[in-house]
Order: structure tokens, then sequence, then C-alpha cells
């Protein structure tokens, strides 16, 4: 479901993760599974994980004399069943926003105290 505001355009919603960052699946046929995330979709509020939610299509043939090839590729995922891994200490935490020395806003694992950004 994708909230809209008064103009017609969809709300963009804020996720604790990003493209890049190393995720688990903790909810769903998946669960367990250690990815990186290969897209987002901030609107819909889901991402795309690395070997997690494959799913398999069947190609027919474009050209003459071509054969037909079954195709696995990703399927997007709920960002709320993904949590933020560490790859050092392999466990999975909640984040947390603080400030580093530079005074820039970083993100961090609460569990480990160790900074993403």
């Amino acid at each position: 479901m994708v909230k809209k505001v008064k103009n017609g355009t969809p709300v963009r919603y804020r996720m604790h993760v990003k493209k890049g960052d190393t995720v688990q699946v903790i909810a769903g046929s998946d669960k367990g599974k250690v990815g990186e995330i290969l897209q987002t979709f901030p609107k819909l509020s889901k991402v795309v994980v690395k070997g997690v939610n494959l799913r398999t299509r069947h190609m027919k043939p474009r050209q003459e004399g071509e054969s037909g090839q079954i195709v696995t590729s990703e399927a997007p995922i709920h960002s709320s069943n993904v949590m933020l891994y560490s790859t050092k200490q392999k466990t999975v935490s909640r984040v947390c926003y603080t400030f580093d020395a530079n005074g820039r806003k970083v993100r961090m694992l609460k569990k480990t105290g160790e900074t993403i950004d």
C-alpha cells in the first residue's frame, strides 16, 4: 500500500538500510540468509537482497535458431524483514544514529558499536 499526499505524489519512506549494506533476513521463507542490498525502493519500502527471494522465469527464444532459457533473479522483499548484519561479529543488530568526531551524523550498530557510514 502506497500512501499519497494531497497532490498525488507517493510518500518516500525513510528506511534503516541503504544500497550496499550487508543484511540478514529475519522473517519469511529465506529467514537466516545473509546478503548485500543491490537495490532499494523507498516509495514501496522494499529492498532487493543478493541471493534472497529468487524467482525463476522461463524465457522464450527471441530469434530464429536461438534456444529458450531459464533465468533466476532476485525479487524485492519488505525492508522490515531485514536487519543490519555485522560481518566482524557475525551478528545482527538494530541501527542508531550518532555523531562522529567530525560532527557528521553516522549510522551505528547498537549491539556492537560498529559504525556503518
